[in-house]
């Protein structure tokens, strides 16, 4: 089976051994920068790019912000609940790591003894992007742009097939997509209670800078008698 493999005859074989070779003719300093990215650097770029694009909603306001926040709270949401989807289809599909069947890999990460499809870095980042996408288009195309980095990095690895890192992507959007109308007539209406409240409101709306100013130690309030002066 192997050997069929190898000669071309598996598409998903073959493009593993194109994407994994480009390892082995790197050099080493940018293998290693590869492992970090596709291991961890991806999972904390996302995370960041979700803060940003919480701090642009809430900056910007307007009517969009509580259901842009409740898209950015369903975003991690979903990407967890993806994962956990995944658990029983490794367990059903059982596929071995590509370097079990393949010993000529070029594999960047050791260790890894469970099963290979889907990936999970690949699940979470996809769900992460699509979840940004629905709550913000600029940040959610460059979401899915770093998941499809992240795909591309765990190929590269040696320890993903390219059909798991699809069927990563095609869980994580499944997730968010499928479960998005439900998950948002929760979260929006708890957002806007969130909004509402004198102490988490900050959470989906900054404040005004007249509404700060107006309650500011020391601020000169109108007052009654003054006005009677006035009039008089």
């Amino acid at each position: 089976m192997a050997v069929l493999a190898e000669s071309g005859s598996n598409p998903d074989v073959d493009l593993l051994y194109d994407i994994n070779g480009l390892a082995k003719d790197a050099p080493h300093w940018f293998d290693r920068v590869m492992e970090f990215v596709g291991e961890y650097g991806l999972l904390l770029a996302m995370a960041l790019l979700v803060l940003w694009c919480w701090s642009t909603v809430r900056r910007r306001g307007g009517e969009s912000a509580v259901p842009s926040v409740a898209a950015l709270v369903w975003a991690p949401l979903a990407a967890g609940l993806a994962v956990l989807v995944n658990v029983p289809i490794r367990g059903f599909v059982e596929r071995p790591r590509p370097f079990v069947d393949h010993r000529n890999l070029d594999v960047l990460v050791s260790g890894k003894t469970d099963y290979s499809f889907v990936s999970d870095h690949a699940t979470i980042t996809m769900a992460l992007g699509v979840g940004l996408f629905v709550a913000n288009r600029r940040f959610g195309l460059a979401g899915i742009g770093l998941a499809l980095l992240e795909g591309f990095c765990r190929v590269y690895m040696g320890v993903h097939y390219p059909t798991d890192v699809i069927g990563g992507f095609a869980l994580g959007t499944a997730v968010v997509l499928l479960l998005s109308p439900p998950a948002t007539a929760l979260l929006t209406p708890l957002m806007r209670a969130v909004e509402r409240s004198a102490r988490a409101g900050w959470i989906v709306r900054r404040r005004a800078a007249a509404e700060s100013s107006a309650v500011l130690p020391g601020a000169r309030q109108p007052v009654e008698s003054e006005e009677r002066d006035l009039a008089a």
